[in-house]
């Protein structure tokens, strides 16, 4: 699991331990998320490429450093991706977004693409692909073979939770993707589900359960 990178600040766990609360209002989870993807987004941008510019301060001309934000995308997983999206563009107004609609089939539980939206010039862009959960892992490996066909620099997968079910189903498959998670929880259960987890974030997020 070296291309796995836990992130455990104490503000990350205290917020994530408040949404797996099953009383946790749909209006509170939302927030939390949108929270926690802001800082969850400070880790995995941590090796972003700089360059640098000269400024004027209020006393004289320095050279300083920029990141370019527009060679970021963040890919997102519908539906859920979503609750995730916001709070990383919060972070890094400047990038671009992608969007993969993914379904799962109940029966087989295997990924089922019905949408595909990227910005052009993938080639010179990387990307962090987020969804809140990575289960058994089927619909990550299905972005992540699908944005491989447009050759981007780079591609990371941001999740809330996982299991090692999940991360092994997609290290097998995308060995030189890194995972950037706030859990990695006990296993999957007979449905598919991380146990204990937070229950179908798609659901808590939008309110439909």
């Amino acid at each position: 699991m070296s291309n796995v990178h836990l992130i455990n600040h104490p503000l990350v766990q205290h917020k994530l331990t408040l949404m797996r609360r099953k009383d946790a209002s749909t209006n509170t989870f939302r927030r939390l998320l949108n929270e926690l993807s802001s800082l969850m987004a400070y880790e995995v941008t941590r090796d972003m490429a700089m360059q640098d510019v000269e400024i004027e301060t209020p006393l004289e001309t320095m050279t300083a450093k920029v990141i370019d934000g527009k060679k970021l995308v963040f890919v997102s997983i519908l539906r859920a991706g979503n609750g995730i999206l916001e709070g990383m563009l919060s972070v890094v107004p400047g990038a671009r977004v992608g969007h993969v609609g993914l379904y799962r089939d109940p029966k087989t539980l295997t990924a089922v693409e019905y949408y595909f939206k990227m910005p052009k010039d993938m080639e010179e862009r990387d990307v962090v692909i987020v969804d809140p959960m990575l289960a058994t892992g089927n619909s990550a490996i299905a972005a992540v073979e699908r944005l491989k066909e447009l050759n981007p620099k780079s591609i990371k997968f941001v999740c809330l939770l996982t299991c090692p079910e999940g991360v092994a189903a997609l290290q097998a498959a995308h060995p030189d993707v890194a995972i950037y998670t706030a859990a990695i929880d006990r296993q999957l259960n007979s449905h598919g589900y991380i146990v204990p987890g937070l229950g179908d974030a798609g659901d808590r997020i939008f309110g439909t359960q």
